[in-house]
């Protein structure tokens, strides 16, 4: 068994980069080497910003022979009259084999010739040659740039290529215009610590060389050093470090040897929003920000500590050079700061005509227009008091002013939360300035979602503006591009809904602003049906993915083309998600399995007939005097206890009290069908025939209640 090393060694690369190329080679390497039929015993995959590795151990010195079973031509095209034809003599001479090895075999698509050729196994350094190249130029992401005078692409310029297998070197050579990098057993140390270069003499010693060289390749092990350096740092000053996970990711990806620094500044600056103080350590400068507890309300320290990749006898200077940069940086925030509250949050409104949202769709300040009518609608349907509508319209007036303040001009990432922080000193109520920042809540797919009322609705209002208008212009997402990321917003519409229990009937909002743009915008169509498709996908989605509601049990809730239970569906969120919730309850629990043999049986047969699908009511559309069986009659009789039940559960979402009533009446309905008493529901008789395929479409209609039965798959 040999092991192999092949590291890229190039110009400091992207931290993002470092990240994906690590997780692309752990998938890709294992793959094309198990298709080589070159299984090793362990694939790690190594990087710093200035490398990429990989080290294989426990790989086998090259391919077994073997013999692969390969197809021809069919056999009637191969052999006329029992003689080989050149279609047959082709096939032998293009497999390296004599015509009589060629076998003919039955196969469900008729006989054809088939050959067991033997191949003989290759070296693994002659297979290597061929995949290094690919392994590299494989490599997928973005932001790849060309050096030189060639047109080779990489995420930055490859400096040099190592490639061993145990002691030796393996040729590889990549070209680029005139330039030839070709591989070597010489790496590069750490640029100040190690500036030598690092000859590595076999491939299992690499990690050993390189740490000799001051270089942590195991990007495990350095993130594990970062952490626990970090936190010893704090713990020196009296305090606890705030380590974010994707902090701790990035500065990881940014250094080959850390070296934690703490640095500090006036506490003058602790004045300002402790929002605005992590954001510039953390966003801007890729520091760690340090509080006096581990509370998350904790009050910060005047101090920050840096991960540096110099000499760690530097780090006072190293120190000092990070002081003066968050110093300057600081004095702009509080600069900002204190510019921006000379005056109420309210006076930057008219300045957002001076922000275009979209070229088509007008300023910032014609959206807040927008957002207050939707707002109003939406709190017209939740029937919501004046007092509290007056919190809501004011938070809706206020909530994108920020964006023309300086601060958050200068710090993007900061808006809705200066706008709160704006709203508080401009005196408005703790129920506007909460709402100001809500409203963009969630940021992500991993934020929280607002927690007050006002917030909520400003935020649905935001959104369902942006998908109707963007909508309008026709800008549909496709594929991955979704420049507008109207598919978070639409599911933050839905997940907002869902978390608040908020009762709207989001089909009439889009109906009545879908309308609205189209008589805005002259030539320009109602969004509405393309809104609701993209609404009724996400909520499957959702369903699935979040929820974790079985495939089958989302096609029972949304129907399956089903115009009746999409309009549902909209018209009432909450509805539909409890609907799922309980369905995957009581298959968990097995009562599904009481009642869908007869449900689904009825509603098979129930479409033979014609019986609408609202209709509940057994005396309405069956009548008794064409019974031939007492199994109708007791099948009608039980339809008749069904019903007031039926309705409450359409009134009060009690589908509990439905399903213990369907599992009541489900040994009635099967003596129905197979009883001592049973009847055939397609007699000769149309109206006795008619009555009886109501009596199963009634079952139907009372089952439709909480879901479509022939969606569900048993």
């Amino acid at each position: 068994m040999a092991n192999f090393l092949l590291e890229i060694g190039t110009e400091e690369l992207p931290a993002d980069f470092v990240d994906s190329a690590i997780a692309q080679w752990r998938k890709r390497i294992p793959e094309s080497l198990n298709a080589q039929f070159l299984k090793p015993e362990n694939v790690e995959i190594y990087a710093t910003p200035r490398r990429i590795a990989a080290l294989i151990t426990g790989l086998p010195e090259g391919q077994g022979d073997r013999t692969e079973e390969i197809k021809g031509p069919p056999a009637q095209v191969a052999f006329k009259d029992g003689q080989p034809t050149k279609a047959a003599e082709g096939f032998a001479r293009k497999q390296d084999v004599p015509l009589e090895d060629l076998e003919v075999r039955q196969t469900d698509k008729g006989e054809f010739v088939f050959v067991n050729k033997k191949i003989k196994g290759q070296p693994a350094n002659a297979i290597l040659a061929d995949l290094v190249p690919d392994w590299i130029l494989g490599l997928e992401g973005r932001r790849f740039m060309r050096w030189s005078d060639g047109d080779l692409r990489f995420p930055r310029p490859i400096r040099w290529l190592v490639a061993l297998l145990d002691d030796g070197v393996l040729p590889v050579e990549l070209v680029n215009g005139e330039e030839k990098i070709q591989s070597d057993r010489v790496s590069a140390g750490h640029r100040v610590l190690h500036p030598d270069p690092v000859h590595i003499p076999q491939a299992a010693e690499y990690v050993k060389c390189l740490r000799e060289a001051f270089i942590e390749v195991d990007p495990v092990i350095r993130r594990q050093k970062i952490a626990e350096q970090v936190q010893e740092a704090a713990q020196k000053i009296n305090g606890v470090a705030e380590i974010s996970p994707d902090l701790l990711t990035e500065v990881t990806n940014l250094v080959e040897s850390p070296t934690a620094v703490v640095g500090s500044f006036e506490e003058d600056f602790l004045e300002l929003p402790t929002e605005v103080i992590i954001t510039v350590m953390v966003t801007h400068q890729r520091y760690f920000a340090v509080k006096k507890t581990s509370a998350a309300d904790s009050e910060l320290l005047p101090n920050f500590i840096t991960i540096s990749n110099g000499d760690p006898n530097k780090s006072k200077i190293i120190a000092a050079g990070n002081e003066r940069v968050i110093r300057a940086r600081l004095s702009d925030a509080q600069f900002f700061y204190h510019a921006d509250c000379s005056e109420p949050l309210e006076a930057y409104i008219p300045q957002l005509d001076s922000v275009t949202f979209q070229e088509d769709l007008g300023t910032m300040h014609d959206k807040v227009e927008r957002i207050i009518e939707v707002a109003e609608e939406i709190s017209d349907q939740l029937d919501i008091s004046p007092a509290t509508y007056e919190e809501i319209e004011r938070a809706a007036l206020l909530c994108k002013a920020d964006l023309v303040s300086q601060m958050v001009y200068e710090f993007p990432e900061l808006q809705g939360i200066m706008g709160q922080k704006y709203a508080l000193v401009s005196d408005e109520s703790t129920t506007v300035a909460t709402a100001v920042f809500e409203h963009y809540l969630p940021r992500n797919a991993d934020d929280i979602l607002p927690k007050t009322l006002a917030g909520q609705v400003v935020g649905l209002a935001d959104r369902l503006d942006s998908l109707v208008s963007i909508f309008g212009l026709g800008m549909v997402p496709t594929g991955s591009s979704d420049p507008f990321a109207l598919r978070r917003a639409a599911n933050a519409v839905v997940n907002i809904t869902w978390n608040a229990n908020l009762g709207i009937d989001l089909d009439a909002l889009l109906q009545q602003f879908s309308d609205d743009f189209a008589d805005n915008h002259d030539h320009r169509e109602s969004p509405y049906e393309t809104l609701r498709d993209f609404f009724l996908q996400r909520i499957e989605t959702l369903l699935q993915e979040e929820l974790n509601i079985d495939y089958d049990l989302v096609n029972a809730v949304l129907g399956e083309d089903d115009p009746e239970y999409l309009e549902r569906a909209l018209q009432d969120l909450l509805d539909v998600r409890d609907r799922a919730l309980f369905l995957q309850t009581i298959r968990d629990n097995k009562t599904l399995d009481v009642i869908y043999p007869t449900v689904n049986r009825s509603a098979r047969l129930a479409v033979k007939g014609d019986l609408d699908t609202q209709e509940l009511d057994p005396s309405e559309v069956v009548n008794p005097e064409l019974f031939e069986k007492t199994s109708e009659q007791q099948f009608y009789d039980a339809l008749i206890q069904l019903l007031p039940d039926t309705k409450k559960a359409q009134t009060d979402r009690n589908y509990q009290l439905l399903v213990d009533n369907l599992a009541k009446i489900a040994p009635t309905v099967s003596n129905f069908f197979d009883g001592e008493d049973s009847v055939l529901v397609m007699a000769e008789d149309e109206k006795v025939r008619e009555n009886r395929l109501n009596l199963l479409g009634l079952l139907r209609n009372h089952a439709r209640v909480l879901g479509d039965f022939g969606a569900i798959v048993m």
